[in-house]
């Protein structure tokens, strides 16, 4: 009787709700279709078996334990095309894009990297799924702000974020860009929210294509100025992106199918993650959805096809898939496009922390300019300040009617950013 209801439920969700769809597969469709990008294809998959297999054998011989902590974290140079927005628009519209961005890149943060609020939700879900941990990447996307293509126009210290200038006509990839994490944002047709090659190469100005209904967060303040560009509920919280990059590191969907006796190399090819065989497109309460394999959904999973409110984590296995591919491609990253953060990081500090929405910005050295953004876990902008020429060594921010929780400070000087936590009690 159980499973009928969830049947019903799941026949009713398919016929009157909103529904996410990933264009991925048939994008690698016609990518394969290609004889040279398909022998691409299969010589970087090859390299990465031979990873993945030398970092699963590290972590067995660890009895388990993560081998993705190595006390550094991965910096990933981003760049974010608008091909749609004419280069010639006023710099309010550009500044609402920007940011727009910049909200997008905090989320994955979160979600890559397990700092996502809602990630506390699996303390209490992690019964109905024994065996599976949380997967954290210890990662920093970063939007490049050096060394731009001389094409672009931009200059140093500026934001690599483009409009109407590259990933023109539709096109899934601009050499341009080669060593770039790409992200193009523009409208899709036939209701699809993104697409993303399934281990994506980077050399290669390969890119990740969000829709403009779904990328970034729903924005406050001055939403208008990104008209078009607001991204729309269920879909506005920023996962559709974090769905996407893990295709783009070499992740299946969860629901790949139910797989045969070697979890490693059927279904998702991930061992961690419950084998499904159908998508599940609503919010379900954790460990009462059953599928045909006999298993209990992950819908919570980043994977999934769940709304934006529902999705929240990725399995310890997936991160580890992903490491493996990130070590594969990491060659074809650019390596002198990010800014050097250490005046930032040495010149800037926070306290207390955690503190009750008040706290200092304090300064050891005076510096020109610099801005300060504060966003929450959901990827709100809740203060945005710039200070020029002055002198002061601190800076005193008091957040009015901040909720408990945690929060993601980014300070912007010279050029480079850098993002610290805090917590508010």
């Amino acid at each position: 009787m159980k499973t009928k209801l969830l049947l019903l439920l799941f026949v009713v969700t398919i016929s009157f709700g909103q529904q996410r769809t990933c264009g991925t597969d048939a994008y690698m469709e016609k990518m394969l279709s290609n004889p040279e990008l398909k022998q691409q294809y299969l010589d970087l998959q090859k390299q990465f078996e031979s990873e993945l297999e030398r970092l699963t054998n590290a972590q067995q011989k660890r009895n388990g334990s993560s081998i993705l902590s190595t006390n550094v974290t991965l910096r990933i140079p981003v760049a974010v095309h608008y091909p749609s927005v004419v280069n010639s628009s006023s710099e309010t519209v550009k500044s609402c894009l920007r940011l727009l961005a910049q909200k997008q890149v905090a989320i994955l943060n979160a979600d890559y990297n397990a700092t996502n609020s809602d990630i506390s939700l699996w303390s209490v879900a992690s019964a109905s799924y024994p065996g599976v941990n949380i997967g954290n990447m210890d990662v920093s996307w970063e939007i490049a702000t050096q060394n731009h293509p001389s094409s672009s126009g931009l200059s140093n210290g500026t934001l690599a974020v483009t409009f109407g200038t590259h990933f023109l006509s539709g096109a899934d990839n601009d050499f341009e860009w080669a060593g770039y994490c790409n992200l193009v944002v523009r409208n899709i047709s036939g209701g699809i929210l993104g697409y993303s090659p399934l281990g994506g190469s980077p050399s290669q100005g390969m890119t990740v294509v969000i829709d403009n209904n779904a990328f970034g967060a729903t924005m406050t303040g001055t939403p208008t100025s990104c008209s078009g560009y607001v991204p729309s509920a269920p879909y506005n919280k920023g996962r559709t992106l974090t769905h996407e990059l893990g295709h783009f590191f070499n992740l299946y969907h969860t629901f790949q199918g139910c797989g045969g006796s070697n979890c490693a190399t059927t279904g998702d090819r991930v061992c961690d993650t419950p084998a499904a065989d159908t998508p599940w497109y609503d919010c379900g309460d954790p460990g009462i959805i059953f599928t045909n394999c006999g298993t209990t959904q992950l819908t919570m999973n980043y994977m999934d096809y769940v709304q934006d409110v529902c999705m929240y984590m990725f399995t310890a296995g997936q991160a580890t898939r992903m490491m493996a591919w990130y070590n594969t491609i990491s060659s074809q990253l650019q390596t002198n496009v990010l800014a050097n953060n250490d005046f930032v990081k040495n010149n800037f500090s926070i306290s207390p922390n955690p503190n009750k929405g008040i706290f200092s910005i304090q300064l050891s050295e005076v510096t020109d300019n610099y801005s300060v953004i504060i966003i929450d876990a959901l990827g709100r902008e809740i203060f945005n300040a710039e200070y020029n020429q002055t002198s002061d060594l601190v800076q005193n921010i008091q957040l009015e009617n901040a909720l408990s929780g945690m929060y993601f400070v980014t300070i912007q000087s010279k050029g480079a950013q850098i993002t610290k936590k805090i917590i508010i009690e």
